[in-house]
Order: C-alpha cells, then sequence, then structure tokens
C-alpha cells in the first residue's frame, strides 16, 4: 500500500502550484525528498490525476526498449522518462536498464509472479528440444550460424598485426551482440566466464581515467612509426611535461596493442688478431668527454631493386650524432674519402680526434693513414673479426635496418635516398635516446655546449 494516496500527493501539489510555498519545506512538512514531490508536480503537470491512478500494467518488451533507446537518444533521465511515458516509478526503468545492460533483450521478458502449479512445473521439466528437421530445429541453426558468423566479425575490427583480442574485446563484442544473441551463447562462444562479462560490462560506462595519456602515447608511437618501446615513449613523454612511471607505460601500450616493431639484434664473433696497420687504440672506451674527441666509422650494404648500396657513415662517440655521410653503388675507395673530406669539415683547431674503423680494405690504404695523419687524427682499427670493438656503429646499422629499411617501401633507389636522408636527418634531431636524458644527439649537444 502506498505512503501517499491520491488526496495528500494533490494537497501538496496544490500547495507549491500556488506559489505560497517552496517545494523543500512542503517537501519536509510530508516527510518525503523534495526530489519525489518534484516527480509528482512533473507528472501532474503533463498528464493530470490520471498519472496517479494505480494501474498494473505489463509492459511489453517494444514499450521497455521504445523508453530505454528515447533515454539513449535524448539524453533522457529515469525521472524525466518516466513523465513523459507516464510510468509510475522511475525506479522501474532504472531496473529496466541495469537488465538490459546485463544480460541483453531476453532480461526484459516479464517473468510469471507466484509459485509454478505442478502443471507447468511439469511441463517445463518435461520440455524437449525441437526434433531434427523440424521448422524450429532450423531455425535455432539459422540463429546459431548467424552468431558464429557476427562474432568473429566483430573482433576482426579490433584486432591487427600489432594487437592481440583481450578479453575486455571479448566482453565488448558480446555486449554489442547481446541485441541479437542470447548472451549465454555468446559468451560460450567467445569462451570467457560470466564473471568477467559482468566485470567489464560495469566499467564500460566509466570515464577511462588514463584516456588523455593513452592518446598521447599513441600519438608518440605513431609519430616515431613504432620504432619506440615502452622506456623511450616513457622518456618523450618526461620531456613533453609528463612524468610518469616506465611500469604505467608499459601497461597503458599492452591495453592499447602497442608493441615496439624493432627486433634486438644479436651478433656473434669471436677475438681475433689485432691489425698490423693500426692498435685497437679505442680499445671499446666509446664514451667521449666532448665532441669530436672519438668518431667511429664503417661501411654497410644494401641490396634494392636487384642492385647494391654502399652507406659509409661516421659516428661521434659523445652524443652519437651522424657527422656525415656518403652513398654510392661500388664500394670504392672514394666513398670513404669523400666521407672525410665533408666530416673534416666538423673540425675545430684544438681538436684531438680518434677516428676508429674494423680493418676493411679501405681503411688499410695509404691515402686513407695518410688523410688521417695530415690532420693530426689518431687511427685506430678492431681486431679481425671482432665486430664488438666497433659495436656502437654495428648498432648503428642494426638500427637503421630495424627502424628505416625493413620498415619502409621503396619506388627505386633515388626514393630510398631520399628517405635515408629523412631518416638520418630523424635519428639526430628527434629519435630521444636514454643516455642523453632523453634528449636526440643533436640536442643534446646543444645542450650540454650551452650549459658549459
Amino acid at each position: 500500500m502506498s505512503k501517499f494516496n491520491l488526496e495528500l500527493k494533490m494537497e501538496a501539489i496544490q500547495r507549491y502550484l500556488s506559489g505560497a510555498e517552496g517545494g523543500k519545506s512542503i517537501a519536509r512538512a510530508l516527510g518525503v525528498n523534495h526530489e519525489v514531490l518534484r516527480m509528482w508536480i512533473k507528472q501532474y503537470e503533463a498528464h493530470g490525476e490520471k498519472a496517479f491512478e494505480k494501474t498494473y500494467t505489463t509492459y511489453s518488451i517494444p514499450f521497455k526498449l521504445d523508453v530505454l533507446n528515447y533515454m539513449n537518444v535524448n539524453g533522457t533521465s529515469p525521472n524525466e522518462a518516466a513523465v513523459i511515458f507516464n510510468i509510475s516509478s522511475p525506479g522501474i526503468i532504472r531496473k529496466w536498464r541495469s537488465q538490459f545492460n546485463a544480460d541483453g533483450i531476453d532480461a526484459l521478458k516479464s517473468k510469471i509472479k507466484g509459485p509454478l502449479s505442478p502443471m507447468t512445473d511439469k511441463k517445463r521439466t518435461n520440455k524437449q528440444e525441437p526434433a531434427e528437421g523440424s521448422v524450429e530445429a532450423l531455425q535455432a541453426e539459422i540463429e546459431r550460424l548467424r552468431m558464429e558468423n557476427a562474432y568473429p566479425k566483430k573482433v576482426e575490427c579490433l584486432s591487427s598485426e600489432q594487437r592481440k583480442i583481450t578479453k575486455q574485446d571479448k566482453a565488448q563484442v558480446v555486449y554489442e551482440l547481446r541485441l541479437e544473441f542470447p548472451v549465454i551463447a555468446l559468451l560460450k562462444l567467445a569462451n570467457i566466464p560470466r564473471s568477467t562479462f559482468y566485470y567489464w560490462v560495469r566499467r564500460l560506462d566509466r570515464p577511462d581515467p588514463d584516456m588523455s595519456l593513452k592518446q598521447l602515447v599513441q600519438s608518440i608511437y605513431d609519430e616515431h612509426e613504432g620504432r619506440y618501446g615502452y622506456r623511450r615513449i616513457r622518456d618523450e613523454l618526461v620531456n613533453r611535461g609528463h612524468r610518469v612511471n616506465h611500469k604505467k607505460v608499459q601497461r597503458l601500450m599492452k591495453e592499447l596493442g602497442l608493441k615496439s616493431v624493432v627486433r634486438m639484434k644479436k651478433y656473434r664473433s669471436y677475438k681475433g688478431t689485432v691489425g698490423r696497420i693500426a692498435p685497437n687504440v679505442l680499445d671499446r672506451q666509446f664514451q667521449a668527454e666532448k665532441p669530436n674527441q672519438k668518431w667511429v666509422t664503417d661501411i654497410t650494404e644494401f641490396k634494392l631493386f636487384g642492385e647494391k648500396l654502399y652507406l659509409s657513415p661516421v659516428l661521434d662517440l659523445y652524443n652519437g650524432e651522424i657527422i656525415t655521410y656518403t652513398v654510392g653503388p661500388r664500394p670504392t675507395y672514394s666513398l670513404v674519402s669523400d666521407m672525410l673530406n665533408q666530416a673534416f669539415k666538423r673540425l675545430a683547431k684544438g681538436d684531438e680526434l680518434l677516428l676508429h674503423s674494423d680493418q676493411g680494405w679501405h681503411y688499410q690504404m695509404k691515402q686513407y693513414q695518410y688523410a688521417l695523419k695530415r690532420r693530426g687524427i689518431t687511427q685506430s682499427m678492431s681486431r679481425k673479426g671482432n665486430c664488438y670493438d666497433n659495436a656502437v656503429m654495428e648498432s648503428f646499422f642494426g638500427q637503421l635496418k630495424s627502424e628505416f629499411l625493413y620498415l619502409k617501401e621503396f619506388q627505386d633507389v633515388d626514393h630510398f635516398k631520399q628517405e635515408l636522408a629523412a631518416y638520418i636527418d630523424y635519428y639526430n634531431n628527434k629519435r630521444i635516446k636514454t643516455k642523453l636524458k632523453g634528449m636526440s644527439p643533436i640536442q643534446y649537444r646543444t645542450h650540454t655546449l650551452r650549459v658549459a
């Protein structure tokens, strides 16, 4: 039995409409929440006294769906929807919404109240599956096939080469398909527990507190074309004023399905003898205290469009910057001599430089040795067959091929050279390094010289 009958409700409404009292004071006098009073007033304004007549209406599923759809489209609250559709209590609508979000359209079916009669219970117990080949059996089979066809398509939209399907993705697909197919059958097809599904359903409407950070992580990942892992992305976030723990960045990248496309390269070699031309002066001391103190160089080969191209760069060990480079179709000595002439322009008066290389024939030539001696440069060479002695240069070649050669598609050799120039510019100016305190090579050099 209702606590407030029609007469009391009408008396409260008339007191409010007369303007003599405020809504809160009237609600306080009646011992009712002022929101309830506001609900009565809105119901009366919309439907008159009929709004308070007791009804025992059984709402149909289409009617319930109309109410919920109206709320979603117009952003209407349950209180407002109750007034518009003349429903006695907004709590009923809240219950529909909760049932629909949890179990789909099946949950909106009206349940038979009261104890089941023995006959009804017996019918339910003896209920059999439709006979094979019957219309009902064929319809059930069609629905099952439709479900098995719809589910993979939804899942495929969320997947990619770099992104694996998570339980959250499966729960989202089940949630989207719950209007067409039974939730229990979808969960069985998705192979996820009911508890997992309901856990993610409860989280669907919650705002993601890390949404802005995820967008920033995604933008950094895309900007660097997948070359950055979670550590380097964390350093870039710090550069942009966001101090985030690297473990959180790793977790967010996992949720976004982001993974560095660069694979670590491992070198295998043996300790060889020291060359006769020049000793191993560098001796794996890859740290430099200032620019133009220690340089390393080498040559690498590319195979493109049935042709071979050779790259000869020189790298400064102070900040990992590529000083200059040359590219040619043949590994002639001019490839190295032109590189040296360009690199020497970077030297200032008073620089005491050590230039390290492997035992390639270019670096054993008299012309090469003379060019270094003329500029007062100390020559250093790796031991025979030992790439670790020039590991920094080998590491750059590995990064170049992983981040550039294997990820890009080139139209011809000229296009390759253009993209190579763009990558080296990116490597020097934008690609940050952890050991450079999250700065790119040129940023680090400029910063340290300015501080000094």
